[in-house]
């Protein structure tokens, strides 16, 4: 019973109605109940191992008690508690599965805004610094030397550990054993609790380990405006500095004090409480003191000479990540309503010290400070913090080269993994069409050999240290965490490119717009006729109280928007260009867009467990409530809707259906308010729709 609120609600509408209406249990995908690959692994994670995610009992025995339901669908008050949660689960496995289906950046924000809505309350306070990212590599990166995308990197890193989470046992005994939870297998309900736990401390882990890059781009833009080599940096070039740090790490009152009652001593700076709880976890076994790592923290961002002229983005993603937690909690920010009121729990550390360690502190100046120190990290001393090392390092597939060296270098396009019988079997995947660079590579190596090995052995960046015989790939990772209970193969694979999945088309905006167009999208309907006096404020208000699922409804046709532009020879950007600026779709365009966008809305409902039915619309009306209100919560309890589609379903099965059986009034939802929209769009931010000359 994977989504056990569905199964509830389906049996009161039995006993309501006298017959099945749903809402039936959604479906695992790709078979994934005995699959050891990435895919089926995570799946099955979300599907079964989460189950009762977030649910809250207090709230259910309340609604059982006044009849009145507190969970949100398209409005407030439609549904039971407990059945939005699982829905809010439902869109982060739908999520999960189609990023790794396309590897799309795009996608990758849809996992980014379904877990912070879940476990921060609210994307819209965090948004700025989760697309600053994307935005700044995508914009800034082409100047560098050497840099690759750490976006979607940032999501296949969270994939990665829910699939090893799922599939290895000693990796899980360790993690529930060190967070107290019941290491018994047998006992579904502690292991659902771990599951949940590990799940949102993994997240936040994991999918913010890299969101303080920009601090360290800037950094290397000033390097790369010299093309300084590894020699030459700092030493003979200007470098930059972070001053006046101090506003991102010290703590108000509200903060002093719950991490005073929290370790029975004072702090001043999450610098310091960063130092102390790691000197508790590490500093016995690899003989460090809290004052050396303090002075070792401290020069991060004021002395880069102290590390090779390297900025840690690291640093700054613990103190990114910081500030998001305190903004969602309401700690010292003056709101009296946070979006997400709780408290910093020790997890909460965990995720910031395992951020704070993943990228040189823990090599360079724990690990390796002194010869003869222990060098590898056990899961068993930081579970977070071995995981997010471990992938980290394996997730070199599928991402996009933004520095000038970087493009022409060889890195794997796709990987396929094996989890099974506790061990991890990677077969990495590179483009056959670089054949030639591989070729010359191998020749290279056997000259070099028969030259007795005169000098450095050839390098072909990622893909040498994964074929040669060495296995360097591998050693590397061994160098840094322990993998004795998840040995590690790594094979290398030719095979033909394929970005089909990854729907790349002309029309390109800033990730800035992509919540504005979604808040567009769904003000269009209401606002069809007075889109010019229509505030913003007020549409961001109207999308706000909206469920997780109706506004992914909305993000998700954002996504499809440009391949229905493509289809009518036009393009959106947030860029001047010199082409002629759409001012009114034409019935021809429009009469083109529409069938699309129904089949969108066809296969997201049938994805989100949706049936045809129509029942909802006959069902008797208590004479107290509006007709019109009463009927759409039961069509939401129900999760059935009349012009739904089930079964296996072709393209030209849907449009069909919609040419045929679809009623003008629901064709007219389709592409009425289209020309509404583009009034709507030019008011936000540049966001402009071009037509190709013809």
């Amino acid at each position: 019973m994977a989504y056990s609120a569905f199964e509830k609600m389906r049996s009161l509408n039995k006993q309501r109605f006298g017959k099945d209406t749903g809402p039936f249990q959604p479906v695992l995908s790709c078979e994934a109940g005995e699959g050891y690959d990435l895919k089926s692994a995570v799946l099955r994670f979300m599907h079964e191992s989460c189950e009762d995610l977030l649910f809250d009992k207090q709230i259910e025995e309340e609604e059982e008690r006044t009849g009145v339901y507190r969970g949100t669908s398209v409005a407030p008050n439609q549904i039971p508690y407990n059945m939005q949660m699982d829905i809010n689960r439902l869109c982060l496995e739908r999520e999960l599965e189609r990023f790794m289906d396309s590897g799309a950046t795009q996608d990758a924000y849809s996992v980014y805004y379904c877990f912070m809505e879940i476990f921060f309350g609210s994307y819209g306070k965090s948004k700025k610094i989760i697309e600053l990212l994307s935005e700044y590599e995508s914009n800034g990166c082409s100047l560098l030397m050497k840099h690759r995308d750490h976006f979607s990197h940032s999501v296949y890193v969270f994939v990665l550990g829910l699939a090893i989470y799922e599939t290895n046992e000693n990796f899980r005994r360790a993690f529930n054993s060190f967070y107290h939870f019941s290491t018994d297998a047998e006992d579904p309900k502690e292991s659902r609790k771990a599951a949940h736990f590990f799940l949102e401390y993994w997240g936040k882990t994991a999918l913010f380990h890299d969101v303080g890059y920009p601090f360290e781009l800037t950094f290397e833009q000033v390097i790369s405006f010299f093309e300084a080599g590894d020699d030459d940096r700092g030493t003979h070039t200007p470098f930059i500095v972070y001053n006046n740090i101090k506003t991102m790490t010290e703590l108000g009152p509200q903060a002093q004090e719950l991490f005073r009652k929290m370790y029975g001593r004072s702090f001043r700076t999450i610098d310091e409480v960063m130092v102390h709880d790691l000197t508790l976890k590490l500093g016995k076994t690899y003989g460090f003191t809290e004052d050396y790592l303090l002075k070792t923290l401290r020069k991060k961002p004021v002395s880069p000479e102290s590390f090779c002229y390297y900025m840690d983005h690291a640093y700054f993603s613990t103190l990114c990540l910081f500030h998001e937690l305190t903004v969602a909690m309401g700690i010292d920010t003056g709101e009296e309503n946070p979006v997400h009121p709780g408290t910093f729990k020790p997890a909460h550390i965990d995720a910031l010290s395992a951020i704070l360690l993943h990228y040189d502190l823990f090599t360079y100046s724990i690990a390796g400070r002194e010869p003869g120190m222990k060098s590898t990290l056990s899961m068993d001393i930081h579970p977070m913090a071995w995981l997010l090392m471990l992938c980290d390092e394996l997730q070199c597939w599928d991402r996009t080269a933004y520095g000038r060296n970087s493009r022409s270098e060889l890195h794997p396009m796709a990987v396929e993994f094996d989890f099974s019988k506790n061990r991890l079997i990677a077969r990495y995947q590179y483009d056959e069409a670089e054949q030639e660079k591989i070729d010359a590579y191998l020749w290279a190596c056997v000259e070099w050999k028969k030259n007795g090995r005169q000098g450095d052995a050839p390098k072909l960046k990622v893909y040498s240290d994964m074929a040669n015989t060495e296995n360097s790939f591998v050693k590397d990772i061994e160098k840094i965490v322990d993998t004795d209970g998840i040995p590690i193969t790594v094979v290398c694979d030719i095979a033909p490119v394929n970005r089909g999945n990854k729907h790349i088309y002309l029309s390109d905006s800033s990730f800035l717009h992509m919540h504005d167009f979604a808040v567009v999208l769904n003000a269009r309907h209401a606002h069809e006729g007075d889109v010019d006096e229509v505030e913003k404020s007020t549409m961001e208000k109207e999308f706000s109280v909206l469920s997780l699922e109706y506004k992914l409804a909305n993000i998700n046709q954002v996504k499809s928007f440009s391949r229905y532009l493509n289809a009518i020879h036009c393009f959106y950007t947030d860029r001047q260009v010199d082409f002629d600026m759409v001012d009114e779709f034409t019935p021809e365009e429009i009469e083109c867009i529409a069938p699309m966008e129904h089949e969108r809305w066809v296969r997201e409902h049938q994805s989100m467990g949706w049936s045809c039915n129509d029942f909802y619309e006959h069902v008797p009306v208590p004479g107290d409530i509006p007709e019109k209100q009463y009927r759409k919560a039961i069509r939401e309890q129900s999760r059935c809707h009349a012009m739904a589609m089930d079964g296996e379903l072709k393209t030209e099965d849907i449009l069909l259906h919609y040419r045929s059986f679809l009623p003008e009034s629901e064709q007219n939802k389709d592409f009425q308010p289209f020309n509404c929209m583009l009034r709507l769009i030019r008011r936000f931010d540049g966001l402009r729709i071009y037509r190709f000359a013809r």
